[in-house]
């Protein structure tokens, strides 16, 4: 009898007690970490790749931010998006582009690279979905100058009087392509002239979904010169795509400045040599308002450049 008892009495003490689980409150955690992508660079252009996480300060709307995670971000793979402008005004570049695109591919993608790629006049045609073949890619981007443009839209199908919608194709890129793509390097490949007259979303739109999918922008500009000159409708695209990718941390060139092989040769290089940034923001409100965020180096020489800021939504 005895032992039945004392049987009892230690099973009795192994139950789980209810009442006392219940008695503590759920533990919520809310964190407003901001992840961010810097480029470093010495006075002359040449990429710093011994940036430690005490050469930089991060600036919030004015106040200084702690530094939670820091790393040299070049063995992540990278998610690209091909933008490109299949226009009018981008008639004369079409085998520039196939050609200049190979010769990108070729430079920069590694093993569990991937690439998709977006063709736009007044529709946005996915051309070539995510993918790490170069040789597909290249061969669906010819098949659709050839006229085979039955491709899926992206964003809404839309009725456009213009032909050219470069901002939507930057901010359907951003969002629903890049929105769920994580732990790797997101950057979009513009081929245009920068110029837009189709557009339901404005440039701030197209920059805020680059800047809160913290996406870089670069862009190889080709505008048809008159006389070796630009006009003004030029000059809007040139501002227009320099505006752009300095907001979201990438940049721009210009074919007629530079070498193509050497712009790519550029990106390719910065794509591998990038830091990964990322701070617990002292500014708990989530209101939507866009947030400044400047970056500063405390080492003398070094030269940055990252995302301007982003959304709090």
């Amino acid at each position: 009898m005895l032992s039945s008892v004392r049987s009892f009495l230690t099973a009795a003490l192994l139950l789980p007690l209810p009442v006392l689980a219940q008695s503590f409150p759920p533990l919520k955690v809310e964190t407003h970490l901001i992840d961010t992508t810097v480029s470093v660079h010495d006075g002359s252009g040449g990429l710093v790749n011994d940036v430690a996480k005490d050469d930089l300060t991060i600036i919030e709307d004015g106040v200084p931010q702690t530094v939670r995670f820091f790393s040299h971000a070049d063995q992540l793979n990278l998610s690209i998006g091909l933008v490109i402008d299949a226009s009018g005004s981008q008639e004369k570049f079409i085998k520039e582009h196939e050609h200049d695109i190979a010769d990108f591919l070729h430079q920069t993608l590694l093993p569990g690279d991937r690439v998709f790629a977006v063709c736009f006049g007044n529709h946005l045609r996915l051309v070539s979905d995510w993918t790490g073949d170069q040789a597909a890619i290249i061969d669906n981007l010819r098949s659709y100058d050839k006229g085979h443009r039955d491709g899926p839209e992206l964003g809404p199908i839309e009725e456009r009087e213009f032909g050219t919608a470069l901002n939507d194709a930057i901010f359907y890129s951003a969002t629903e392509k890049m929105a769920d793509v994580h732990q790797r390097r997101k950057v979009l490949v513009v081929f245009s002239d920068g110029e837009e007259n189709s557009s339901e979303h404005d440039l701030v739109d197209a920059i805020e979904a680059a800047q809160n999918n913290d996406v870089l922008v670069y862009a190889i500009r080709y505008t048809e010169l008159n006389h070796g000159k630009m006009n003004a409708r030029d000059r809007y695209g040139m501002r227009e795509l320099d505006h752009l990718t300095a907001q979201t941390g990438g940049k721009s060139y210009d074919v007629h400045a530079m070498k193509v092989s050497q712009a790519f040769a550029e990106i390719a290089g910065e794509l591998r040599s990038l830091y990964g940034v990322a701070y617990q923001s002292t500014n708990k409100v989530r209101d939507g308002a866009f947030r400044k965020i400047v970056i500063q180096p405390n080492r003398p020489g070094l030269v940055l450049r990252a995302r301007a800021g982003y959304y709090a939504k």
